[in-house]
């Protein structure tokens, strides 16, 4: 196995994606995101752990109903079980990374829009990276 070693700062900064799965390991998944201004993730509750780091641009996370300004430099973690959602409150988009604990996504899986990766039904399916 060969991991994951790159410069995530510049590969989020660049990302256009509204997500994109770069690895996936038996335990965790590393997802870039980008929201466009006035987008957002969408209210959701998984059964996992999450973490976000937010690289450039300002927005507001909600967990359990409370409303928290973020921008570049804030992490966020979400417990399982909680309600969360990101929203994109500024004029250029919001370019942030996530780490599922464990993977949610199918490796290697993008979706160009919102509206892309709720139409896919995708979940992970046991396949890691390597």
């Amino acid at each position: 196995m060969k991991g994951f070693v790159q410069n995530i700062e510049d590969i989020t900064v660049k990302n256009e994606e509204f997500r994109q799965v770069l690895y996936t390991a038996k335990h965790c998944q590393l997802v870039v995101m980008a929201l466009k201004p006035k987008e957002e993730i969408g209210a959701e509750v998984h059964k996992l752990d999450q973490f976000f780091r937010v690289e450039e641009g300002t927005g507001e996370v909600v967990l359990d109903g409370v409303r928290t300004p973020i921008r570049e430099g804030f992490a966020i973690i979400v417990p399982a079980g909680m309600n969360h959602n990101i929203i994109n409150t500024g004029s250029v988009p919001l370019k942030l990374y996530t780490l599922y604990a464990p993977p949610h996504h199918r490796d290697g899986v993008v979706h160009h829009t919102r509206d892309d990766a709720e139409a896919d039904n995708e979940h992970f399916d046991g396949k890691t990276t390597e």
